[in-house]
């Protein structure tokens, strides 16, 4: 799969010295959906606001589906689309005028069977003579995104989406997000939400202090760097762990469950001697229950690693 967007050596840093990007190089392949994720002050809406444009970068190259930002700036950003973190939208317009006037100002001819298919998807078509001032928050993160659609970018950047909406509009963003993936858009995606990126992403790439610490495949992720635990609830309740077990990295939780966590990828998970010696301190087990370490959890290790 070709790349589609091509960053290399990116930076930008500020007359007050701050470094904002510090040299991120990334290729974003065609039609796959990357979650971009950091803490506050990582780069993350640097990074997008200096290949839309909006920002210059000090150094480094971006170029969108074989066009340079800077030498073919018109070409590379009618291919992008941007939902930007903050509402900004004219309170008195109505939806469907303000997504038109969106696509017109991209130089593209006007298409009214385009917008109605655009805010159908959205669920925004009972509303597209209802002026913005009246719409909830949730709708208008919805305007924002058939904003961004309306010039039918091959790109789209999708900065903290769905940050302040329920969780049921969440879920239909997601859908919408997996649409357009299957209709060939390549979608990069920021957020605070790590289930967001578990739930949707194909690849998953950390951003801290204005540098990539990692762009790897979501699953592959999980399976290297997760951990595994294994539940051990007992018959008869615990105030500690044996003397028996004390070489195992063991953890009570309620008083019922003994929490033995392991490398899965190690030779040897010790789970075999663990039972064992179980058995011979007359512990009793009721259940059994083993899962794998979350992104989230993946995420701040990831970060502590790179603060120290």
């Amino acid at each position: 799969m070709s790349a589609i967007l091509s960053i290399k050596d990116l930076k930008k840093s500020y007359a007050s010295g701050q470094i904002a990007l510090n040299g991120v190089s990334l290729d974003i392949e065609r039609g796959e959906i990357l979650a971009l994720l950091g803490p506050n002050g990582a780069g993350k809406t640097t990074l997008i606001s200096t290949v839309c444009g909006i920002v210059n970068p000090t150094s480094g190259s971006v170029t969108v589906d074989g066009h340079d930002i800077k030498a073919d700036y018109r070409a590379a950003r009618s291919l992008i689309g941007l939902v930007p973190q903050e509402v900004a939208l004219e309170p008195f317009e109505k939806v469907r005028n303000t997504v038109r006037l969106s696509r017109g100002l991209f130089g593209r001819p006007r298409n009214d069977a385009l917008i109605e298919r655009i805010l159908r998807r959205l669920s925004l078509w009972d509303k597209r003579d209802s002026r913005i001032n009246e719409l909830s928050g949730g709708m208008k993160r919805r305007v924002l995104i058939a904003k961004a659609l309306s010039h039918e970018p091959r790109v789209l950047f999708l900065d903290e989406p769905t940050a302040g909406v329920d969780v049921e509009l969440r879920k239909d963003m997601w859908d919408i997000v997996r649409e357009l993936k299957a209709e060939g858009v390549t979608i990069i995606l920021t957020t605070h939400y790590i289930e967001e990126a578990e739930a949707i992403a194909d690849r998953v790439g950390v951003i801290a202090r204005g540098e990539i610490l990692l762009v790897e495949d979501k699953a592959s992720l999980m399976t290297r760097m997760g951990k595994k635990q294994i539940d051990l609830q007992l018959a008869d309740p615990l105030d500690s762990v044996p003397e028996a077990l004390a070489g195992y990295d063991l953890a009570i939780r309620d008083g019922h469950t003994l929490v033995y966590t392991y490398d899965a990828r190690g030779p040897r998970t010790g789970l075999t001697r663990l039972l064992n010696d179980l058995a011979a301190a007359e512990l009793r087990l009721k259940d059994v229950q083993t899962r794998q370490s979350s992104l989230e959890e993946i995420f701040v290790d990831l970060v502590r690693e790179d603060a120290q």
